[in-house]
């Protein structure tokens, strides 16, 4: 398997956080409080969009025509309005978390079944820039390291 090690890195991580996140409470994680204003509600929800968004592309870069267009999700305001528009602030959390450790453990697994020979195709992920399904799999770390420092410095900050 290509990405074993990065599987075998981010796997305990989705365990170890589903822990955490269940463990805060209400008050906590309803407040905005991030440079973005949003919540730790809706980072996590950002989270599920972006999971699911990433398990799209590693499907269609496996036998689209190289580069695919995507609808731009992570630009122009997009990503807020996804979190808007599916009321994340408004879930229930328990749901919330369910759907964020399953959604990154099925973007996991399919991350585990990609055809070496298509690590080349690349979608358009903005006017003159083109990312590689391995480009993308391997910045996928960075990304959601990223939003659970921003959601731990929120866990932090409060106490």
């Amino acid at each position: 398997m290509i990405f074993a090690e990065l599987i075998n890195e981010v796997r305990p991580s989705i365990y170890d956080w589903e822990q955490k996140l269940n463990g805060l409470d209400n008050e906590l994680i309803s407040n905005r409080k991030n440079s973005q204003n949003r919540s730790i509600r809706q980072i996590v929800g950002h989270m599920v969009d972006s999971a699911s968004n990433n398990t799209h592309r590693v499907v269609h870069l496996q036998y689209r025509e190289s580069p695919v267009e995507f609808p731009n999700y992570a630009t122009y305001g997009n990503n807020d309005r996804w979190i808007a528009i599916q009321n994340y602030q408004h879930e229930n959390w328990e749901d919330l978390v369910q759907l964020w450790k399953y959604a990154h453990l099925h973007f996991l697994h399919v991350v585990g079944a990609i055809d070496p020979d298509k690590l080349n195709q690349q979608w358009k992920a903005d006017e003159n820039e083109f990312v590689s399904l391995k480009e993308m799999v391997l910045d996928f770390p960075r990304h959601f390291q990223l939003h659970l420092s921003e959601i731990n410095q929120l866990i932090t900050n409060t106490k």
